[in-house]
C-alpha cells in the first residue's frame, strides 16, 4: 500500500509540473546534449543540480542508493542505433539513465522505462541492463552537475558525469561497417557514385587500397572538386600502398594546384604527404 501511495504521488507530481507554465527558472536547470555517434544520434535530457556548498555523495546523495542522475525528472537517454556501453548491447530506443553512488564504484542502471519523476517510482524490474564503472575523484570542484561526451570518434565516445569532486565515466561504441560497406556497394551501382565518401572510409578503415585508387583516380575527373583534393587523397592512398615515389611525385602536383588556388590549408596537407614518404 505504501508503495502503492507513493507512486501515485509520484504520477500526480510528474504531471502537475509538467502540466503547468513555468514562471519562474527552476533551481536545477535542464540540458538536452544531441550527440552525432556513427550513423545515427545520441539525445541526452537531464536537470543540472548545484553543490551550493554540500556534501554530495555520501551526504545528500547516500552511496548505495538509486540516483536520478541529476535533479527533477529522471535523465533520459535515446539511441537512433544500436550501441553498447562498456561492452553490453543496447538496443535503439528511449531509456532512463540511473545510477547507484559508491566510493569506489558506480553501478549504472540503463531502465526501459525513462519517462518518471526522479527515482521515486524506480523499480528495478524495470532494468534492462546494469553494469559497473569505476568511481573518479575530481580535484578540482564542478559546482554543477555535469554529463558529457567526450573522446567523440565515429565509432567511439564516452558519457561522463561530473559533480563535487565525483565522477565516472561510460565507454560507448557503435558497430557501422556492414551498413557502410553495403551503401557504398549499393551506391556505387547508381549513376551518381560517391568517389569521395567511399574513398576517404576506405582509407580510414583500412579497406582494399585498390579500389581506393581506382576512385581516386575516377575522383580526378570530377570538375566538382578542385583539383588538389583527388591528387591529396591518391597521394594518400599510394603511401598507404607502399609506393613512396608515386605518393611523392603526385602530392607535389597537389601541393603546386593548391597554391595556385590560394588554398594554404591544402599546399599544407599535401607538402605533409611528401614529408611523411620521405621517412
Amino acid at each position: 500500500m505504501k508503495k502503492l501511495v507513493i507512486t501515485i504521488l509520484t504520477i500526480t507530481v510528474f504531471s502537475l509540473v509538467n502540466t503547468h507554465a513555468q514562471i519562474t527558472p527552476q533551481p536545477s536547470s535542464t540540458q538536452s546534449i544531441v550527440q552525432d555517434f556513427g550513423l545515427g544520434k545520441i539525445n541526452l535530457v537531464y536537470s543540472r543540480p548545484n553543490v551550493k556548498g554540500r556534501k554530495i555523495f555520501g551526504g545528500m546523495e547516500p552511496y548505495g542508493k538509486v540516483w536520478r542522475t541529476g535533479a527533477n525528472a529522471a535523465t533520459i537517454i535515446t539511441f537512433t542505433d544500436d550501441v553498447t556501453m562498456e561492452g553490453k548491447n543496447i538496443p535503439a530506443g528511449e531509456y532512463g539513465l540511473f545510477s547507484i553512488p559508491g566510493e569506489n564504484e558506480w553501478t549504472i542502471i540503463i531502465s526501459k522505462k525513462p519517462k518518471q519523476w526522479g527515482s521515486y517510482a524506480y523499480k528495478d524490474a524495470d532494468d534492462y541492463l546494469r553494469f559497473k564503472v569505476k568511481a573518479e575523484h575530481l580535484a578540482a570542484l564542478t559546482e554543477t552537475m555535469t554529463l558529457a561526451f567526450t573522446d567523440v570518434a565515429t565509432t567511439t565516445c564516452n558519457l561522463q558525469m561530473m559533480w563535487e569532486h565525483s565522477g565516472f565515466t561510460i565507454h560507448m561504441t557503435t558497430d557501422i561497417d556492414a551498413k557502410v560497406m553495403a551503401r557504398i556497394d549499393s551506391a556505387m551501382n547508381t549513376a551518381k557514385k560517391p568517389y569521395y565518401d567511399a574513398l576517404v572510409y576506405y582509407y580510414n578503415n583500412n579497406k582494399d587500397m585498390d579500389k581506393a585508387l581506382l576512385w581516386a583516380t575516377e575522383l580526378e575527373k570530377d570538375k566538382n572538386f578542385p583539383p588538389f583534393i583527388p591528387k591529396l587523397w591518391k597521394a594518400r592512398v599510394l603511401l598507404k600502398k607502399g609506393d613512396k615515389a608515386a605518393a611523392i611525385a603526385t602530392a607535389q602536383e597537389g601541393a603546386k594546384l593548391a597554391a595556385a588556388m590560394k588554398t594554404d590549408e591544402y599546399v599544407r596537407l599535401n607538402n605533409a604527404v611528401i614529408e611523411q614518404a620521405k621517412k
